[in-house]
């Protein structure tokens, strides 16, 4: 698929950082809430749309990007526990040609001939609530859900009610992790509605009906009481494992046969060692018998076989090297477009929403869509009244892909030009295509949004404050800014006058706020919502710099800089920002760490309110000095460049082996730079190492450097 592309690096580094905000909530929805609000097709081709900008401007990449995120954090009903080894997603094909793509890349990677010949497995793709499943010395110990991909939620009592999972296995090393799909069968799902309905009708509540089969296994699995999940008929698929201590294999195929002979139920359909042609014939036999299948798919997994490639391959951002999924086409209706209703979001983003006339779409009745911006809207040329087709990949809500009477002649929808909620002025800032309430504090939505986003589990995770616990201290007018939790503990008497508020609930709240006065200084940075700052970014700054003070510091060199460097005679305004985002790179020196988040971090320091808010805040907490726990090697902390030709490694395996020995890989030599590995053909770089004195070493060097940890 074919993009229109940003013309100008301010645009595409505005829409990147709209794709990264929107994407992270969709996975929050999708992975930590079971509540989707888009459906596959449409979070699809934002991730694409993601991909594309980021092929064309590889240096605004963002920290927080979503090429290098998996799922979402989990929610708080469940002990959260670290996987030993991260559960990541995979990267999506959507042609045989984009296959084809991956294939070549494996093949760029690993420095293969094109005679070499690369097997292939493929299996579907179930749509499930991955889990893993952790065994020792043969007996199952704990079960965790994906989360965020870092850390899951403990569901081990409720997943020994599930049939298809083993209690204890023979043949198996003293620590075997299997890993799979929970899911619930769509004839079990049917039975479980036509359940729910009845028991509602008996008992007069409120019906609870699932949407989908996925929804049914997510909210099954993730209860606090096993005796629920026990109730719902969910079954368990294995595709793969996580930590071991021997692998019963030394292929893919191998090993997950071995799965098979444990008593783990393994798809009919997976097969390996297969060539590609025979892994494009299997998608095809599976999208044929797709619709008669006892679940839902979304697509076909392929992994390269050979186990020893796989390490080698690595992970890169999100996704393993090693594997892809090879997704369906989407699903579509008609349908008519009853209203356009306006969203504020915390950051007074205004996100137009399509009110829908019901429909059906793949056994799924939507009603609402999202239409991301005007622009959106525009392009789609979409009124209320208005037939609309709908594309569907297996999700809740779809996307709107046609207008089908956009040439009736009837006036064009206006996007407001002021908030629904506190009647500010909306703008849209230069070079950006979101339209954004200028109220900030003063607007009661994203007062509420800013405040939920920083005691969000991301941020600063204090439980008790909920968003209808934040809304009505809000009303109080107890609360307006993040310091003010802290200072909650003088309204312990009025609390406990209040409705719904007893001694210990109110004491649990106040000991929950006074747990998080040494915060993890990262996700304090994250909780205050800096544009450009998400999670990963807010992690990559403070690696770097360590506390907030030096943050504060940094920012005051880049809002120097910022007033050192006017424009340049004749240069455009797009020339200027591009030359500075560049300069505040160089001198941030963190890898993927942009212009544009030094410029948000210089804009919110520049701000006196901010720095007010700041101030108050660091009143009333003591973040530690950011520690990351690392690899012990020689180049831990440093900056590594790699310039020339490598013999022994493709350049993407050199920087995967720094990045996992605590180092980070640079683009260009600068001041800041540690080390230098130059091959053959080195030029420029090399030259400037020279002048700067920076140490070179050849890749030979390296290879020894890399060795000496393993």
């Amino acid at each position: 698929m074919t993009f229109a592309l940003p013309e100008t690096h301010e645009d595409a580094a505005a829409e990147l950082e709209r794709l990264a905000a929107e994407i992270a909530h969709h996975n929050r929805l999708y992975h930590a809430e079971d509540a989707p609000e888009i459906s596959d097709a449409n979070y699809d081709a934002l991730m694409r749309r993601n991909t594309a900008i980021e092929a064309a401007f590889p240096e605004l990449v963002r920290s927080d990007s979503p090429s290098r995120l998996v799922g979402a954090a989990p929610g708080g009903r469940l002990a959260k526990v670290a996987h030993a080894r991260p559960m990541f997603s995979l990267d999506n094909a959507f042609a045989d040609e984009d296959v084809a793509d991956f294939l070549g890349r494996v093949r760029r990677f690993l420095a293969l001939a094109e005679s070499e010949p690369v097997a292939l497995t493929a299996e579907p793709k179930i749509d499930g609530l991955s889990c893993a499943l952790r065994y020792e010395k043969g007996r199952l110990v704990q079960a965790l859900t994906r989360g965020d991909g870092q850390i899951g939620e403990d569901v081990t009592a409720n997943v020994r009610t599930i049939a298809d999972i083993p209690q204890a296995i023979e043949g198996a090393p003293d620590v075997f992790e299997v890993r799979g799909e929970v899911y619930m069968a769509k004839q079990d799902f049917a039975a479980l509605n036509a359940r729910l309905l009845a028991e509602a009708a008996e008992t007069g509540k409120e019906a609870r009906q699932f949407a989908n089969p996925r929804n049914a296994a997510a909210g099954s699995l993730r209860q606090k009481d096993a005796s629920v999940t026990a109730s719902r008929p969910l079954r368990f698929l294995a595709w793969g494992w996580g930590e071991v201590t021997a692998l019963p294999g030394e292929t893919q195929t191998g090993v997950i046969a071995a799965i098979r002979a444990m008593g783990f139920p393994v798809s009919d359909l997976f097969v390996g060692p297969v060539a590609l042609d025979a892994a494009l014939a299997q998608y095809k036999t599976i999208e044929a018998v797709r619709a008669d299948l006892p679940f839902d798919i979304d697509g076909v997994v392929y992994k390269v076989d050979r186990l020893d490639w796989q390490s080698r391959l690595g992970f890169v951002g999100r996704a393993p090297r090693w594997g892809i999924a090879h997704k369906f086409p989407a699903e579509r209706a008609q349908t008519t477009l009853r209203a356009i209703d306006i969203q504020v979001g915390r950051t007074g983003k205004l996100t137009p929403v399509a009110r829908l006339e019901p429909v059906t779409v793949g056994g799924v009745v939507v009603t609402n869509a999202t239409l991301h911006n005007a622009d959106e809207i525009a392009r789609l040329g979409v009124r209320p009244g208005d037939r609309v087709i709908l594309q569907r990949a297996g999700d809740v809500i779809p996307q709107i892909v046609e207008n089908l009477t956009r040439d009736e002649a009837r006036a064009p929808w206006a996007f407001p030009d002021h908030c629904p909620i506190c009647d500010s002025e909306a703008v849209a800032e230069e070079g950006e295509v979101d339209i954004r309430c200028t109220g900030g504090l003063i607007c009661p939505a994203q007062r509420l949004e800013r405040l939920k986003h920083f005691v969000s589990r991301g941020a600063l995770d204090i439980e008790g404050l909920g968003e209808k616990t934040l809304a009505e201290l809000l009303d109080l007018g107890w609360i307006a800014e993040p310091a003010d939790i802290f200072r909650l503990a003088a309204h312990r008497d009025d609390l406990l006058g209040r409705e719904g508020w007893q001694e210990k609930s109110v004491d649990a709240l106040l000991a929950a706020i006074e747990a998080k006065r040494a915060p993890d200084a990262a996700r304090l940075l994250f909780g205050l919502g800096i544009r450009h700052i998400g999670a990963i970014t807010a992690r990559d700054l403070l690696k770097r710099y360590t506390t907030l003070a030096a943050l504060q510091a940094l920012a005051d060199e880049v809002i120097a800089l910022r007033d050192a460097t006017p424009a340049q005679l004749g240069e455009t305004e797009a020339k200027h920002r591009a030359r500075l985002d560049k300069a505040i790179a160089e001198h941030i020196g963190v890898e993927n760490v942009g212009g544009a988040v030094g410029q948000a971090l210089a804009d919110f320091f520049h701000e006196p309110h901010n720095r007010d808010v700041w101030a108050d805040l660091l009143g009333e907490v003591s973040p530690p000095p950011f520690v990351v726990e690392t690899r012990a090697s020689q180049v831990t902390g440093q900056t590594l460049v790699f310039t020339g030709s490598l013999e022994t490694l493709s350049r993407d395996e050199a920087k995967a082996q720094a990045e996992s020995l605590g180092a980070r890989v640079a683009g260009s030599v600068s001041a800041k730079t540690d080390l230098v590995i130059a091959g053959p053909g080195a030029g420029s770089k090399l030259k400037k190492a020279a002048e700067l004195g920076i140490k070179v070493i050849s890749e030979a060097e390296w290879v020894e450097i890399v060795a000496a940890v393993k």
